[in-house]
C-alpha cells in the first residue's frame, strides 16, 4: 500500500485535477458539444446547417438545439434566446406578408407570411413523473419593430397538454464576428396547476426553403474555419449560458 499523501500533496493534486477538469470542459464547449459553464444549471449545443450549402446561394438555414439540466435534471424553462448570425448572411422577408400577432395565435395568417417551421421536444413536470410533450413551430414575418424586421414563431403542442405559445424575435444589427442578431423573447409555458413551466429539450427550426416566403442569402465569400453561429440563451431560474457553432464552408 503506497504511504498517505501529505496535505501538501492533496492540496497540489487537487489543484491539477482542478485544472485538468476546466480545460477539458473549454474544449468541449469550444467544439459544439452540449456544456455546461460554471454557474449555468442547463447545458446547450447548437447545430447550423444551409441546404443547398453553395456559396451566394439562395438558401434554408436551420438551427438545431439541444438543451440538457445538470446532474440528468430537468432543464430549465427557456426565457430569452438571442442567436447570433454571421456576417453577410441574408435573410430576405421581401416576399413575406406581414401578419399580426392576434391573427398568429388565432391560425389565421395567409400562407404567404409563412417564412419557417421546424418542432420541438418539451418536459411536462406532473407531480413525480415527467412527462415529453412535442410541439410544431411555425414561423411567420410579424410587423416591424423600431423599424426592425421580426419573426413571430408559434409553438403548437397538443399531447399531453394543448398549448399554443406565441414568441417573439426581432432582427438587430451586430458585431464582429456576427453580423446580425435574432433576439426571441421565449413566453412561458403553462403545464399543470402547481407546476413548473415547461422545459425544452430540443428545438429545430428552418428558415427559408421550400413552401417558405423567406430566402437565406448564403454570403458568397466564407471566413477562415467556416460562419460563425452563437446563441445566448437565459432561463427563468436566473442562469444563462452561450452555445457556439460553426458552418464549414462550402
Amino acid at each position: 500500500m503506497p504511504p498517505p499523501l501529505s496535505a501538501t500533496a492533496t492540496r497540489r493534486r487537487a489543484r491539477a485535477a482542478a485544472r485538468a477538469f476546466v480545460g477539458g470542459a473549454l474544449a468541449v464547449c469550444l467544439f459544439g458539444v452540449l456544456c455546461t459553464p460554471a454557474g449555468a444549471a442547463t447545458g446547450v449545443a447548437m447545430s447550423v446547417s444551409f441546404q443547398p450549402d453553395r456559396l451566394g446561394a439562395s438558401s434554408a438555414l436551420t438551427v438545431a438545439l439541444r438543451f440538457a439540466g445538470s446532474a440528468g435534471a430537468t432543464p430549465a424553462p427557456l426565457s430569452g434566446a438571442d442567436v447570433h448570425l454571421p456576417r453577410g448572411l441574408g435573410i430576405d422577408l421581401r416576399a413575406a406578408a406581414v401578419c399580426a400577432a392576434a391573427r398568429v395565435r388565432a391560425g389565421r395568417c395567409p400562407r404567404a407570411s409563412l417564412v419557417g417551421r421546424g418542432h420541438a421536444q418539451l418536459e411536462v413536470l406532473a407531480g413525480s413523473q415527467t412527462i415529453p410533450e412535442q410541439a410544431v413551430l411555425s414561423a411567420y414575418r410579424g410587423p416591424a419593430r423600431g423599424g426592425r424586421p421580426t419573426l413571430e414563431i408559434l409553438g403548437v403542442g397538443s399531447t399531453p397538454l394543448s398549448e399554443r405559445t406565441l414568441n417573439i424575435g426581432v432582427l438587430r444589427p451586430d458585431s464582429a464576428p456576427f453580423g446580425s442578431v435574432l433576439a426571441i423573447a421565449v413566453a412561458p409555458i403553462p403545464t399543470v396547476v402547481y407546476e413548473p413551466d415547461g422545459s425544452f429539450d430540443s428545438l429545430t427550426l428552418t428558415i427559408g426553403g421550400r413552401g417558405s416566403a423567406a430566402r437565406i442569402l448564403v454570403p458568397a465569400h466564407c471566413p477562415a474555419g467556416g460562419f460563425p453561429f452563437a446563441l445566448d440563451a437565459a432561463f427563468s431560474d436566473g442562469t444563462s449560458t452561450r452555445a457556439g457553432a460553426g458552418a464549414r464552408c462550402p
